[in-house]
C-alpha cells in the first residue's frame, strides 16, 4: 500500500512502488519511461517533480528528481500515471534507460512549487534547452486548455536532438527550433528566435517559462527584464532528499531587487521561482 502525506497547502505527497508501463527511447541518450503512479498522477500540477529510485538496496543510494513530464490518462480522462523524459548521464540514469516493463520503480510524489498558468490575453512562451523540456509537456495542457497561445522555444545541439517536437505540435504548441549547427530553424542558441520574436512582439502581453542550462536560463531572465516581462525558470538543482530536509539544493534569492539575499531550497520553495528573485552569479 503506497504510504501518503498532506501537506497544508498542496496535495497529498504519495511514496508507492510503480509499475513501468513503457520504456520509449527516443536516441541512445534519451528515453520516455511511462510508471503507474494514479496516486501521484492525480495530485501532480505543472513543474512539479517526483524523486524516482530504480531498484532497493545502496547502489544508488538516494533517489534522484525528475520533472513529470506527462499525466496519462484512462479512456475517462483519470489519472493512471505519469511519464519522465530521461536523459542518461549517470548512476540513476543509466539504469531508468534500461529498466523493461513490468518492473518497478520507488517513486515520491508530487513534490515542489508548481508553475503559475496563466490565462489569455496573455500568451505563454515556453523557453527550453535539451532534458529542460520536461517540466513543459504538462504546462503545455493546462495552458491549452485554458485557451491560452503556447509557443515553445526549443534549442538543441542539432535536429536530431530535438526530442519530442511533434508531440507538441500535435498539443497546439507554436515551435520555434535553433540548433547549433543550424541542421533545423535558427542557427545557435534558443535565445536567438527569443530575442527576435520579443523585438516584435508588439503589444502582446508574455509569460516567459525557462528551464535548461544555467546559462540559457540566466540568459532569458536577462531578456525578460529587459522587455519587461515575468519570466519563471524551474532550476535543475542537485537534491538529496526532494522534501527540504537535507538542504543540499540551497540557492539563493532576493525578496526585492537589490535586497540582501538569503538561501532557500529549491525542493520546497521552489523547483519554480520567478528569475527576477534569483542570485544568478552565484548558480
Amino acid at each position: 500500500m503506497p504510504h501518503t502525506a498532506a501537506t497544508r497547502d498542496r496535495p497529498a505527497i504519495a511514496d508507492v512502488t510503480a509499475r513501468v508501463l513503457a520504456n520509449t527511447h527516443l536516441s541512445d541518450d534519451y528515453n520516455v519511461l511511462a510508471l503507474a503512479a494514479p496516486e501521484i498522477a492525480a495530485g501532480a500540477r505543472p513543474g512539479q517533480f517526483v524523486m524516482l529510485k530504480p531498484r532497493p538496496g545502496h547502489d544508488p543510494l538516494l533517489r534522484r528528481p525528475f520533472s513529470i513530464f506527462e499525466i496519462l490518462r484512462d479512456a475517462q480522462g483519470l489519472p493512471t500515471g505519469l511519464t519522465i523524459l530521461n536523459k542518461r548521464a549517470g548512476r540513476t540514469t543509466g539504469l531508468l534507460a534500461g529498466i523493461a516493463p513490468g518492473e518497478s520503480v520507488a517513486c515520491l510524489g508530487p513534490l515542489g512549487r508548481p508553475f503559475e498558468v496563466v490565462d489569455p490575453p496573455t500568451e505563454a512562451w515556453m523557453v527550453a534547452g535539451g532534458v529542460g523540456l520536461a517540466p513543459f509537456a504538462t504546462l503545455a495542457d493546462a495552458l491549452i486548455a485554458r485557451g491560452t497561445a503556447v509557443t515553445l522555444f526549443y534549442g538543441a545541439r542539432r535536429d536530431a536532438d530535438l526530442h519530442c517536437a511533434g508531440a507538441f505540435e500535435r498539443r497546439g504548441v507554436r515551435i520555434a527550433c535553433s540548433t547549433e549547427d543550424g541542421s533545423r530553424g535558427d542557427r545557435g542558441l534558443v535565445t536567438v528566435p527569443l530575442a527576435r520574436a520579443l523585438e516584435r512582439r508588439g503589444g502582446t502581453a508574455v509569460h516567459l517559462y525557462a528551464c535548461g542550462p544555467t546559462p540559457m536560463m540566466r540568459a532569458v531572465a536577462a531578456l525578460a527584464g529587459r522587455h519587461g516581462c515575468r519570466c519563471d525558470v524551474s532550476l535543475e538543482q542537485v537534491m538529496g532528499c526532494g522534501l527540504g530536509g537535507c538542504y543540499s539544493c540551497v540557492v539563493r534569492v532576493r525578496e526585492t531587487p537589490g535586497g540582501t539575499p538569503r538561501f532557500v531550497r529549491s525542493c520546497s520553495d521552489g523547483p519554480v521561482f520567478d528569475a527576477a528573485r534569483i542570485v544568478w552569479e552565484e548558480l
